[in-house]
């Protein structure tokens, strides 16, 4: 019963997290405000979380994950894939083996592989807290779109690295050529099972539906269990259950493009999807508050290894750690950037300035959250022999406090950095999405017209003369569709959208409250009006 009402209480932490986060400064981020709720929550408990490393990584992982790797923009992540990749797999390698000197050379006490296993989990960023920095941040969106993919690829490749380094500590050995041999398997081994179980359980599922039918919630519950049977089948294979379920969410995405799916499921799928990202992020940042008290005590306790008996050791190894992570990210960068001058000079094609605030901003952006909190979480209790890990308590708060320095550093120094700068508008996303509407309506205009002759000439019809009216109405919807976007009347039809669509709401408020009104003096039953407010909802959320 513990359990239970402990699980509760994080998420109703969690749900007020997202309410106190609206009545604080918007340069608050919402992971430091559940961060807070959690220190508070093991404040007030007389116990506190005990947590299995293996199944707490099993139950947070696969889910984030997979979502990540579904709705990141592909465009993006394919324009910019040569700056991703420098950030995802060669700034990691960078960060472990300049941030794992740094902390062994800091901690003499701490093994050199321990201090590997901590730069590697602290190395991914996390999007989520990124976000969350941004929605009070005027960060260009091609900038965020770098940070999204990196923050997709680099969880796999830090996570990765942490497992080779924890090996490393546990064998006391470490083989480089072994080493390769291995990561070659667990990505290849991982991505091919995320790959195949997401393409063998939507063709399966896809057949079921065209035969028997898509029971109510079914295919939903699947979709929830996919990243789990994916991950479960790269560990079984001995390849990397975290490459498998980014594969999966990816290959979801390209999956979802041949349109099976129906349209409510769609719906209500994507309905059930954030309120679990929600959820696992929020019982996440909880979690780290909860476990932050008992984290530092432990800490202390193994401070006296390194042969300091002040505590405040642990302040001046907490800075150190976040300015050599901070100074790395920078370094890696700027040579990034330079190397992309440099090719484009080789290529003869025009040449761009390194912009000292966005330089900066890509450097602060670099918070940790989600990812490192799960990854640190399972080093191990004990060493084969028995023998406690080492350094494991001092570890897991050093790395506890990557998050809420990066976090701090974030939230404070991003928008003061980037206050005042006025960044192109991004034109070519809203060209984009112009010619899928223009293109979509065409469509629908030509596919009106096909079906209305098909109707009127079929033996069933009764009445041919009512479908030239029916389709004269849906076709003029669709041609008002097409003014919309006609580049020669963009501009008049842009300044009177917000007025529609405020007129619209107003129109369909007016609507939900005439249907609520007649179900409460029992002029139409509870099932109409429940089928009457959805269709209105479902207007709602499209002009929103």
């Amino acid at each position: 019963m513990d359990a239970v009402e402990v699980i509760l209480i994080m998420l109703l932490a969690v749900v007020a997290s997202a309410y106190i986060s609206r009545l604080l400064p918007r340069a608050v981020p919402l992971p430091l405000v559940q961060i807070t709720l959690g220190a508070l929550i093991a404040a007030k408990s007389s116990h506190g979380v005990e947590l299995e490393p293996e199944l707490f990584f099993l139950a947070f992982l696969p889910p984030l994950l997979f979502l990540d790797g579904w709705r990141i923009p592909k465009s993006g992540l394919l324009r910019d894939k040569g700056m991703i990749l420098e950030l995802a797999l060669g700034l990691v390698v960078f960060t472990v083996i300049g941030a794992g000197f740094l902390i062994h050379w800091l901690i003499p006490a701490m093994p050199l592989a321990v201090a590997f296993a901590l730069a590697a989990i602290v190395s991914p960023t996390d999007p989520v807290a990124v976000s969350a920095i941004a929605a009070s941040t005027p960060i260009p969106k091609r900038l965020m779109h770098i940070l999204e993919g990196e923050s997709l690829l680099n969880d796999a490749s830090g996570l990765v690295c942490f497992r080779f380094a924890v090996v490393a500590a546990l064998t006391g050995s470490f083989s480089p050529a072994s080493a390769a041999m291995t990561f070659g398997w667990l990505v290849l081994a991982g991505i091919a099972a995320g790959v195949t179980v997401t393409l063998l359980v939507t063709g399966v599922q896809r057949w079921l539906t065209r035969h028997f039918g898509e029971p109510v919630g079914s295919p939903i519950l699947v979709n929830l269990l996919l990243p789990f049977g994916a991950y479960l089948v790269a560990e079984r294979l001995h390849g990397s259950g975290i490459l498998a379920a980014v594969a999966a969410g990816i290959t979801m995405s390209y999956v979802e493009l041949s349109g099976h799916a129906l349209a409510h499921t769609r719906i209500q799928r994507s309905a059930v999807w954030d309120t679990v990202q929600f959820a696992l992020n929020g019982v996440m940042f909880v979690l780290l508050g909860e476990q932050l008290p008992d984290v530092f005590h432990d800490a202390r306790a193994t401070i006296e290894e390194s042969g300091h008996l002040n505590p405040w050791w642990l302040a001046v190894y907490a800075l150190a750690i976040n300015a050599g992570l901070l100074l790395l990210r920078m370094l890696w960068v700027w040579a990034s950037l330079r190397l992309t001058i440099f090719k484009q000079r080789m290529r003869h094609q025009p040449r761009i300035k390194i912009n000292p605030r966005l330089l900066l901003a890509t450097t602060l952006a670099g918070a940790r959250g989600t990812i490192t909190l799960a990854g640190v979480l399972t080093l191990p209790l004990l060493m084969p022999d028995g023998r406690p890990f080492p350094a494991r308590a001092l570890t897991i708060f050093l790395a506890c406090s990557v998050i809420l320095v990066s976090l701090l550093i974030a939230s404070i120094g991003l928008p003061r950095l980037l206050a005042g700068v006025n960044f192109p508008a991004e034109t070519e996303e809203q060209r984009e999405e112009d010619t899928a509407r223009r293109m979509a309506a065409k469509a629908a205009i030509t596919a009106i017209e096909q079906t209305q002759i098909t109707l009127m000439e079929a033996e069933s019809c009764v009445d041919p003369e009512v479908y030239p009216q029916a389709a004269a109405r849906v076709i003029a919807f669709y041609e008002h569709r097409l003014k919309e976007v006609d580049p020669a009347s963009e501009q008049a039809w842009r300044k009177t959208d917000h007025a529609e669509q405020e007129l619209r709401f107003a129109a369909l408020e007016a609507e939900r409250r005439a249907v609520w009104d007649l179900a409460r003096h029992d002029h139409i039953s509870d099932e109409i009006s429940r089928k009457l407010v959805r269709e209105i909802d479902l207007m709602e959320a499209r002009y929103r």
